[in-house]
């Protein structure tokens, strides 16, 4: 089964062209090679993907005959992927949540005290 086909069939990303154009992009490998999106998937590859800045890693066990229920899907695949790629990107949420877009207005009186707080700081 082609690469592109397998990631969509076990519901890795949510449309076949977008799998495609991961894998033209190079965020898709297999056994540590980049691959086309053409390339067969065989049981025991090991697949590396980026995908939202998370590095997923995972082993094939078979191949599905068509796209999956979210149910089956540990039935195609094993993933390896280790906790700390997640606990990543809960840093990265909490990191966003504060920071202000350019142009979202004045500051509030909490983020001018926070202002004047650092620039205390940096006299001393």
């Amino acid at each position: 089964m082609r690469i592109d086909k397998y990631l969509w069939c076990v519901r890795y990303y949510k449309t076949r062209s977008i799998a495609t154009k991961a894998c033209k992009k190079g965020q898709v490998k297999v056994n540590g090679a980049a691959v086309k999106p053409s390339r067969e998937v065989f049981p025991t590859d090991k697949i590396e993907l980026r995908k939202d800045q998370i590095i997923y890693q995972l082993t094939v066990n078979d191949s599905p005959p068509n796209r999956v229920g979210a149910k089956l899907v540990d039935l195609y695949r094993t993933d390896t992927t280790p906790k700390s790629a997640f606990e990543a990107q809960e840093l990265l949420k909490y990191s966003k949540d504060y920071y202000r877009k350019k142009g979202a207005g004045r500051p509030t009186k909490k983020d001018r005290r926070d202002i004047d707080d650092f620039h205390e700081d940096d006299e001393e």
